[in-house]
């Protein structure tokens, strides 16, 4: 496995395909963070993330079954897995140990 380290745009994603469950294909993650960030996000950047973060070993691809509204193509869609979720969590607690440390700050 390369790095486990998450950028933060690989992090958005992987809690993205955290939050969709069963429903995480590139489209609704792209959708969601769009929503959730008000960034505007390629399918492309989607795909790079979702690439490297199965390759990390943080997530899983599987096909859908075919549906009405693509066709009757079949969608590649992901979940978190285990390791995805224990690094979140990793990634989590750091991030509230340094808000914790931040002195108080008079603006």
């Amino acid at each position: 496995m390369k790095g486990t380290h998450l950028g933060e745009f690989e992090e958005l994603v992987l809690l993205t395909c955290a939050l969709l469950i069963d429903t995480a294909y590139s489209v609704s993650i792209a959708d969601e963070i769009e929503k959730q960030t008000g960034r505007d996000i390629t399918l492309s950047t989607v795909h790079t993330a979702l690439y490297r973060l199965e390759k990390k070993g943080f997530v899983e691809s599987y096909i859908g079954e075919p549906t009405k509204d693509r066709g009757g193509r079949r969608k590649r869609l992901y979940r978190i897995n285990e390791a995805g979720f224990s690094t979140l969590n990793q990634a989590k607690e750091l991030r509230n140990r340094i808000w914790d440390m931040l002195p108080k700050y008079d603006f």
